[in-house]
């Protein structure tokens, strides 16, 4: 799995039918101090529900297919989680709720 910010979303009118009802989101990969990367990815999320700029975790490859529904689905990259906290070296890094303080 690999950390990654939800940048965008990508929306495909014309698209293989078993990707209907699956939301495609443009992620921005993180790196281990938590600065973003120029890699970018296009991945499906149809269970978590994640939104923008919230950091996710990112299945690659054939285990982004081992989610229940997706099996036969054309997907590469699947968002499995909603990141919560990132600690490195016990320092926070990361935390959802400082994201969304004024």
């Amino acid at each position: 799995m690999q950390i990654a910010k939800v940048r965008g979303t990508v929306v495909s009118t014309q698209k293989d039918p078993t990707l209907r009802g699956a939301k495609l989101l443009l992620l921005q990969f993180v790196d281990e101090t938590g600065q973003l990367l120029p890699k970018y990815e296009v991945a499906a999320d149809t269970s978590v529900g994640a939104g923008l700029d919230e950091w996710v975790l990112v299945s690659r490859g054939s285990a982004a297919r081992q989610v229940s529904g997706s099996e036969h689905r054309p997907i590469d990259a699947m968002v499995v989680g909603i990141i919560d906290t990132v600690s490195v070296d016990n320092q926070l890094l990361y935390s959802k709720k400082d994201q969304y303080r004024t």
